[in-house]
């Protein structure tokens, strides 16, 4: 899994914002069902030139079509838009559909990877109490758990928990959604000559974390795979680190804490 991801939520020019993605070097593409560009998504990589091989895709099943059956049909009819043959990683995209559900779903995703549709199973938006479920129920341990993931919102208690069963953490939001304007992200960003968004992914990388930013943007999509020439020092790390307002830092949905 390549570390740095394109994100393509409410993106309306898919095509056009992959391909200047794609061109600008990233080679993970994070879509979902209920984003409805899963079709843009594969038509972009078609015309890109690069070998799918070289192109890890992503997408999510939403909470209104889990279960076993739906799941499974999902996943086919993901695979024909996209126009693939198999998917990288498939996600479970929310915890809300309750125990029984997410579960099946899970068993469902296991079973199209073993038929060779998928390559890794995976979740969302997942709370500790949802990943200790899976594990109760035997079944192993999902390769990845995307959640929101910034400098506000550090989800430390899951994190963790994804580190101790070797679960890889997805940040989704970044860059906060371009609110970015604290005095200590500017300040760093002016003391490596870089934009703040820049300073933002670099965090998150260096916290172990794969960073997932969307824009629609040419200049930005490839400033922010920009990330490789600089390092930010163990006291802006920690002065980062020190802006974590826990769950109100939140700018997103994150439904951790489902029942």
């Amino acid at each position: 899994m390549p570390l740095l991801g394109f994100g393509v939520y409410q993106n309306y020019t898919t095509r056009s914002s992959v391909l200047e993605a794609l061109q600008a070097g990233y080679r993970h593409v994070d879509s979902a069902q209920a984003y409805r560009n899963e079709s843009a998504v594969g038509e972009a990589v078609r015309d890109s030139g690069v070998d799918r091989s070289e192109c890890f895709i992503t997408t999510k099943c939403i909470s209104k079509n889990h279960g076993y059956d739906s799941t499974l049909k999902g996943v086919d009819e993901s695979l024909t838009k996209f126009g693939f043959e198999y998917i990288d990683l498939f996600l479970i995209h929310d915890p809300y559909s309750g125990t029984e559900r997410r579960l099946a779903t899970y068993k469902a995703l296991q079973d199209a990877r073993r038929a060779g549709k998928i390559r890794s199973v995976g979740v969302s938006n997942y709370g500790i109490k949802h990943l200790q479920e899976i594990a109760n129920a035997g079944y192993g341990a999902p390769a990845v758990n995307q959640i929101e993931l910034h400098p506000l919102c550090q989800q430390r208690p899951i994190v963790d928990y994804c580190r101790e069963h070797s679960i890889v953490v997805q940040a989704y939001c970044p860059i906060i959604r371009g609110n970015m304007d604290h005095p200590i992200i500017q300040m760093i960003a002016q003391n490596h000559g870089r934009d703040a968004a820049q300073v933002l992914l670099r965090w998150s990388l260096q916290k172990g974390f794969v960073p997932l930013p969307k824009s629609v943007t040419p200049e930005r999509i490839r400033s922010n795979a920009q990330l490789y020439d600089f390092e930010l020092d163990s006291e802006e790390m920690a002065q980062l680190d020190g802006l974590d307002q826990g769950k109100k830092g939140a700018i997103s949905w994150n439904p951790v804490d489902a029942p």
